[in-house]
């Protein structure tokens, strides 16, 4: 018998509990302007969303933000389905692989920063702004 473990990748399962964690790690204020939203993990995107955003190889989106951004919204609006945020779990793991240089965990909690940063309504030269001035 060989002593090598056997690695497996993170099911959706995973994932999720490692998008659940990184959420709650973030500070108190932020998770509650973040308000109500659902978070969910797929393999993919549906083909629908790729060719909404022009997007031909589903590996070159890791996740998205789907709702009425929280800029856009008006207490007029008449109850708005729930926010919700998709991460895709097979091009988080691809990306993961190929750079090599953080954890999955980070990675994934990037992720989800970026998508709470558009449902705040920036977009993503703001995101890219906000990270870059905290490096």
């Amino acid at each position: 018998m060989s002593d090598t473990a056997v690695w497996r990748a993170p099911t959706l399962d995973d994932l999720a509990a490692i998008a659940e964690r990184a959420f709650a790690d973030l500070p108190e204020g932020f998770r509650q302007l973040a308000g109500d939203v659902v978070f969910r993990v797929d393999d993919f995107p549906e083909q629908e969303v790729l060719e909404a955003l022009g997007i031909e190889d589903a590996f070159e989106l890791t996740g998205i933000y789907q709702g009425v951004d929280l800029a856009r919204r008006s207490v007029f609006d008449i109850s708005p389905e729930p926010s919700r945020i998709f991460l895709y779990r097979r091009p988080i793991l691809d990306e993961w692989a190929e750079r090599g240089d953080v954890t999955l965990e980070e990675l994934v909690a990037h992720v989800l920063v970026h998508e709470i940063g558009h449902h705040f309504g920036l977009s993503d030269d703001d995101i890219d702004g906000i990270e870059a001035a905290a490096e």
